[in-house]
């Protein structure tokens, strides 16, 4: 094929709306592989931090990891709504053929995350002191885990910045973007752990050290990556990037999943303090089973992406049917993986406890709570693939509801079940809330076709 020929037939196939195009497994796995290979890096990465640490052979580092990791995630979670929010947003626009939106988007995006991440570091000595005070942990892990945070803080801008362009490259159905960059950037973090722990002995510093340079990194490969989203003028097109109707609606879609996020991530900081209470030989021990959530989780996100991208382009192109079809389609293979996952967990967890930890006691416990992980992932499908749904059709209240009811059904169950069986009913109760989340937005979907009819 000529080059004349090539280009006419990338801008045919540009002058067509995403959402009109046809929806098939394959579109679905298009999106979704790439997002699983990508995500898997991910809590390989967490169970490497953990790793690294525990051949220390200590209880107190791992749990210092762990401490740190939550209160800096939480920080930086509270703006995930830059990647749900600039996914939903981007893929609609992509559905309704506004090209111009979709690079005033991702530029609104980077705004915010640069100036989230300027706060953090201004403010980090009160937020990691507050973070820490929650978290009630035992003098020696809170010491290590302040070191951790102040270190792990100078790559604010570009974590939070990530999210943004995640979001981008996954509504335009860029995945396998996704992947090349988390590739680098997990891969990076992990070889500079076993540098800086193991082979220098920097500790829970090294781990932290690792993650800043590998986030700076990947957010200067991300920019590289979204650069179709700079070119021409609509990047400073400050007319549209600022027009007040468009940012309001941007604002409302993040106000909804910020508290819908912050409230999610309360309920892990919970569960992580609650398990810190139990000792340091606890909270390592969920430390570690965290990490199998974890994976659930970033295995899930796969077809919960596919559920984002291809439900926002059939919502923006006002094809309820299609809204429908890309439910279905990516739920479908859901159900597939999260088989996989039982099977996985059911089988080989313990092994995995024990590569991921050399103390005994930690060994012991977390065998003992390792069922847990086995019934996450059937539980947890219908919360993650209603989310990819609902972020894709921005019906962010329905969302932020949903989490509302969630968190309270979430406290009661603790409450109920803790006094009885003890950190199994404080699993019981993380359980109870996957559930609940999946069944609030249930209750919402048939709203949101209609919705999609009427646009």
């Amino acid at each position: 094929m000529s080059a004349e020929a090539a280009g006419a037939a990338e801008a045919a196939e540009a002058a067509v709306p995403a959402g009109a195009a046809p929806l098939t497994h394959r579109r679905v796995l298009g999106v979704a592989l790439p997002i699983m290979l990508s995500n898997a890096t991910v809590p390989i990465l967490g169970l490497v931090d953990t790793g690294v640490v525990g051949q220390i052979g200590e209880a107190a580092p791992i749990g210092a990891v762990g401490v740190g990791a939550i209160v800096i995630s939480f920080l930086y979670w509270t703006f995930g709504f830059l990647r749900m929010g600039t996914s939903g947003l981007v893929a609609q626009a992509r559905g309704a053929g506004d090209a111009a939106e979709t690079g005033a988007l991702l530029m609104r995006g980077l705004m915010i995350a640069a100036a989230a991440g300027s706060v953090f570091l201004l403010l980090q000595a009160p937020l990691f002191g507050l973070g820490l005070w929650i978290m009630s942990a035992s003098a020696e892990v809170s010491d290590l885990a302040w070191t951790y945070l102040t270190i792990r803080v100078w790559a604010a801008p570009f974590a939070i910045g990530l999210y943004a362009l995640t979001g981008w490259l996954i509504a335009m159905e860029r995945t396998r973007g996704v992947l090349i960059l988390q590739l680098w950037i997990n891969g990076l973090n992990i070889l500079l752990d076993l540098i800086f722990v193991l082979g220098l002995g920097w500790g829970v510093a090294g781990v932290a050290a690792a993650t800043v340079i590998a986030e700076v990194s990947g957010g200067c490969l991300g920019l590289w990556m979204c650069r179709e989203a700079f070119g021409g003028a609509q990047w400073r097109n400050w007319a549209r990037i600022l027009d007040p109707a468009r940012v309001k609606r941007m604002m409302q879609v993040n106000a909804d999943i910020l508290l819908r996020s912050l409230l999610l991530e309360v309920s892990f900081a919970f569960f992580v303090a609650q398990s810190a209470r139990g000792g340091d030989v606890a909270l390592a021990a969920n430390q570690i089973l965290f990490q199998f959530v974890h994976v659930i989780a970033h295995t899930l996100d796969g077809f919960a992406f596919a559920a984002e991208t291809l439900v926002g382009q059939a919502f923006g192109a006002g094809r309820s049917k299609g809204v429908r079809r890309a439910a279905i389609l990516s739920s479908s293979w859901g159900l597939v993986c999260v088989t996989a996952l039982a099977l996985f967990f059911s089988t080989g967890g313990p092994a995995l406890v024990d590569w991921m930890t050399t103390e005994p006691d930690v060994r012991l416990r977390a065998r003992e709570f390792l069922v847990w992980c086995a019934l996450a992932p059937a539980i947890s499908l219908p919360a993650f693939m209603f989310d990819g749904v609902f972020i894709g059709a921005t019906r962010t209240r329905d969302m932020r509801n949903g989490m509302l009811i969630s968190a309270g059904v979430y406290l009661v169950a603790w409450a109920a079940l803790t006094p009885l069986l003890g950190q199994h009913g404080l699993w019981a109760a993380l359980m109870v809330l996957f559930g609940a989340r999946g069944v609030t937005l249930a209750r919402r979907y048939p709203a949101l076709e209609r919705a999609a009819e009427g646009r």
